[in-house]
């Protein structure tokens, strides 16, 4: 049997089953795939695209679904830096990014006591809501993809 007539027959026995088959638009060049994936470009002055700022108590479950849905958000988030705040203080150096998404009130005020003026004008500051509210309440949770929404617009309209 040639490779046409194996594809004619399970595109008949798929529909059969009443599924629908996937076809890709684009063939994807085998070279592609195997070869280095390139870093993003960043704006002169800007060490990254988005940080994220945390309280240090979160759990191990609070982070997992933070983890989760900072992936689900594109790759741009998932690999942005989290930076954690103890007793109001922020525990590293924050880098300058286009945006920055803040996790609590506290970890708010503890960010803008941390970065000049300069930074916070030019970038996109978006509050969500603590990490404990995420797991319990749903309202918190659109809010949550809401603000993860709003930084990615943010970045894909500056480049990043």
């Amino acid at each position: 049997m040639s490779a046409s007539a194996n594809a004619t027959h399970r595109v008949r026995v798929l529909h059969a089953l009443g599924l629908t088959p996937w076809v890709r638009r684009v063939a994807v060049a085998s070279s592609a795939v195997v070869g280095p994936v390139a870093a993003e470009p960043v704006a002169e002055g800007i060490d990254g695209a988005c940080v994220v700022v945390l309280p240090a108590s979160c759990s191990t479950r609070q982070l997992d679904l933070l983890g989760r849905a900072l992936l689900a958000a594109g790759a741009a988030l998932a690999r942005s830096p989290r930076i954690t705040v103890q007793d109001g203080q922020l525990t590293a150096e924050v880098p300058v990014a286009r945006a920055y998404l803040v996790f609590g009130d506290a970890q708010a005020h503890a960010l803008g006591r941390a970065l000049p003026a300069a930074v916070m004008s030019r970038a996109l500051i978006v509050l969500a809501d603590e990490p404990g509210l995420l797991l319990a309440d749903a309202a918190a949770k659109r809010r949550l993809w809401t603000a993860l929404r709003s930084v990615r617009r943010a970045l894909v309209g500056t480049g990043g």
